[in-house]
């Protein structure tokens, strides 16, 4: 059964001006969710947008929010990303010292449960965590800024998520992030992926919304 490819535009490589014309565009787009990159300078060596930002996109957007939090002790904005309404909590196994209490503290705010990886952190690492959430986020970019180019290894490390996901009985979906184009989307779907996050590509694009449907098709 051919399963369903979900696209989460980056609302980071937004123009941070006019963020209400493209939350808009995003609304009427193909797109499945919304994706936030929460950056604080600390985690990542770049700053993006916090909470005051996101309390407006939230109340802008249509689609549910995917929040992305590159940021230190992550497990302190739970209560404040819940209240945006977001869909989506994703943290990075990097950050979290104790990251299944985090997991279960997201799910008990009403929120899914993501956790990322950098791409120097193997996939066997989630072992132990793997079945108790939602979605993996594998960065195919070091985390910071959007623009960068496409990490190779990718495809392999997908590959490899996708047979511990098979292999433990998870149902967590995989989603990717950094350099996703509409040229490698369709060798990242075979890999196993589920979910694209794609930023620059969609919006320095043209036609932002003919590109989404390119990628969701």
């Amino acid at each position: 059964m051919k399963r369903e490819i979900l696209i989460s535009p980056s609302l980071l490589s937004a123009d941070f001006l006019h963020l209400d014309r493209d939350v808009a565009m995003v609304n009427e787009s193909a797109a499945d969710w919304l994706h936030c990159d929460v950056m604080d300078g600390v985690f990542v060596p770049n700053i993006s947008f916090g909470f005051p930002v996101l309390e407006h996109v939230a109340r802008a957007s249509t689609k549910p929010l995917d929040v992305h939090l590159m940021i230190v002790h992550p497990e302190r904005w739970i209560e404040q990303t819940a209240r945006l309404g977001a869909m989506m909590m994703n943290v990075h196994y990097e950050a979290c010292t104790h990251l299944h209490r985090t997991v279960q503290e997201i799910h008990a705010a009403g929120m899914k449960a993501g956790v990322t990886l950098n791409p120097s952190t193997p996939v066997s690492l989630l072992t132990d965590i793997i079945c108790d959430v939602d979605m993996v986020l594998l960065m195919s970019v070091n985390p910071g800024f959007g623009g960068q180019k496409f990490i190779e290894r990718t495809y392999a490390k997908t590959r490899a998520l996708r047979q511990l996901i098979t292999e433990s009985g998870s149902e967590a979906l995989i989603q990717i992030d950094g350099g996703v184009t509409t040229a490698n989307a369709p060798q990242l779907v075979e890999a196993g992926a589920d979910v694209l996050v794609s930023g620059s590509h969609v919006f320095r694009a043209a036609d932002p919304m003919k590109v989404i449907k390119e990628l969701k098709g």
